[in-house]
């Protein structure tokens, strides 16, 4: 009879482990603690990079919603769109019944949706290490079992970028701006790491921060050998106060990326090794000395 009691007792922990083996926990950027029954079928990101890893991790067909920007891969583009990522459509949102939502620190509906009952994750990668923790997070909720894999390819091809440069680029003092206001890429920013990867130095120090807006003037004293701008805003540069006078003006070296080249390069994500192979191909084309 004891045997018995033992083995009906074993038998229901067992059950009971499994009705529960789904539900667990994660801590998002907030450092808050985030219960999840299992792992979320239903999911709005409300970042590109966010969407993009998703999808990098093979779990895009559970997407059921993004924000106006993300537009990678090309499946994502058919998905209801729930407006910016800072300000979202809250209605729209809840709407789509997500199991959990995606989003920024910067995002202003966090509470919104918590106190309408929402699962939301809090991440926002800005650097090559956050880009890894990120893919290491979503690969525990969303249980693919991916992420080593995916960092690997992106790492490796982030090296072999760097190492297809010839000599002669090595070096050169590189200006890349995001925008024309102007904000520039520093060096603590996760494009100024690449740039440092691939052997070049960013005219932008650490200290100024990740996304400095600059005074024009502390270009043209910078003097640049290679700029790396969007067409969005290389519209007019050379005719910047004082700017005629940059080596890099001066000498046409200047590449500017499309809207398409430019979404790849600002986005923290797993299309880091691309963004590698397009800065690498700037520096190949216009860094000869």
């Amino acid at each position: 009879m004891k045997r018995l009691i033992r083995s009906l007792s074993f038998a229901l922990g067992l059950a009971a482990f499994a009705l529960g083996a789904h539900a667990f926990d994660v801590v998002d950027e907030r450092g808050v603690t985030v219960s999840l029954p299992q792992s979320p079928q239903r999911i709005v990101s409300l970042l590109p990079s966010l969407t993009e890893s998703v999808c990098a991790l093979g779990a895009c067909g559970r997407l059921v919603g993004v924000d106006r920007y993300s537009n990678s891969p090309e499946q994502v583009k058919a998905l209801p769109q729930v407006g910016g990522g800072l300000d979202p459509n809250v209605e729209a949102i809840v709407a789509l019944k997500p199991d959990a939502v995606l989003l920024a620190k910067s995002s202003r509906v966090t509470q919104r949706l918590e106190a309408l009952g929402v699962k939301v994750l809090v991440l926002e990668p800005k650097s090559h290490a956050d880009v890894r923790r990120v893919l290491d997070k979503l690969d525990q909720v969303l249980g693919t079992h991916e992420a080593p894999k995916v960092w690997r390819v992106i790492d490796a091809s982030v090296s072999a970028a760097a190492q297809s440069l010839p000599t002669s680029a090595k070096g050169l003092r590189v200006y890349f701006e995001v925008n024309n206001a102007p904000y520039a890429a520093g060096e603590s920013s996760f494009i100024g790491e690449t740039l440092a990867r691939l052997g070049v130095k960013n005219i932008v120090p650490a200290a100024l921060g990740p996304f400095p807006k600059l005074n024009p003037e502390y270009v043209v004293r910078a003097n640049p050998d290679l700029i790396m701008v969007s067409v969005r805003s290389a519209q007019g540069l050379e005719q910047r106060p004082g700017w005629a006078g940059i080596r890099a003006v001066r000498e046409g070296r200047i590449c500017r990326f499309s809207a398409e080249q430019s979404d790849v390069l600002v986005r923290p994500g797993p299309r880091m090794d691309e963004a590698a192979r397009l800065m690498a191909q700037c520096l190949t084309d216009k860094g000869q000395r």
